[in-house]
């Protein structure tokens, strides 16, 4: 079972369609990038798969079952989405007892997750002084409070200072090796290449390309192919628009 399927989704805001028939797995245990240039549909998927947006058509699933259908959906997926915002006046150990609560969580995950996210000192400050890296990781260690099977991260890298980045690609890192999905959309691409198992490009609502990491990067780094894919808008050789091999490529 994919810890992340996307099959056949659709969705149009009027006149434009922001998702066309897309379609991917996140098998338990990779770090997948989700990359597109802007406009290119990732937001309003994470959205969908993450029961925020209802599709048109087609189906998202977090192991096996839409996000509402879930029996406690903070036990099975994280998520970060968008800049997260706290009440400045609460301390971060406070934010995250009162989301534990909400979470069904057990609350000794607190100190747990504050490690994690390299808070622990900064535990008891309130988090209205915190600059956008601090926010970036307590944001992440909101999202792993329930120990979740699967983590859905909306460009987690933004703020974080050169030791900051190199702290969650090790995180990332040590919680796929302990069986963790994670599906993560950035458009720090010289960071994905060093991150993540396999890509996902996309654009135009459409999968252009998944692809392990170094089969799509052989000979080429990765802003390369990005730029090479995203400017024709067409799927790479052998995928179909929906990002599945063709039937030429299949038989």
């Amino acid at each position: 079972m994919a810890a992340i399927e996307a099959s056949g989704l659709c969705k149009r805001y009027g006149p434009v369609q922001a998702v066309d028939h897309l379609s991917f797995r996140v098998e338990p245990g990779q770090v997948v990038g989700f990359l597109g240039p802007n406009g290119a549909g990732k937001t309003t998927t994470l959205r969908m798969l993450l029961g925020l947006v209802r599709p048109d058509q087609g189906s998202a699933t977090i192991c096996g079952s839409s996000y509402r259908e879930l029996p406690a959906p903070a036990q099975h997926v994280g998520a970060m989405l968008e800049a997260a915002s706290f009440h400045p006046g609460r301390t971060a150990r406070s934010h995250l007892r009162m989301q534990a609560l909400a979470a069904d969580a057990d609350p000794a995950r607190v100190d747990v997750v504050l490690d994690l996210a390299g808070l622990t000192g900064d535990a008891d400050r309130r988090t209205g002084g915190f600059s956008l890296g601090m926010r970036q990781r307590l944001g992440l260690a909101t999202a792993l409070l329930a120990d979740p099977d699967v983590l859905i991260l909306d460009e987690p890298a933004n703020g974080l200072d050169p030791e900051g980045v190199h702290w969650l690609r090790q995180l990332l890192r040590e919680l796929a090796s302990e069986g963790t999905a994670v599906l993560v959309s950035s458009h720090i691409l010289a960071e994905v290449a060093q991150s993540v198992d396999s890509v996902i490009i996309v654009s135009n609502g459409r999968v252009l390309t998944h692809a392990p990491i170094g089969e799509l990067t052989a000979g080429a780094d990765l802003e390369a192919v990005f730029l090479s894919l995203t400017r024709t808008g067409e799927p790479a050789a052998g995928e179909s628009a929906a990002g599945q091999p063709s039937r030429k490529a299949r038989s």
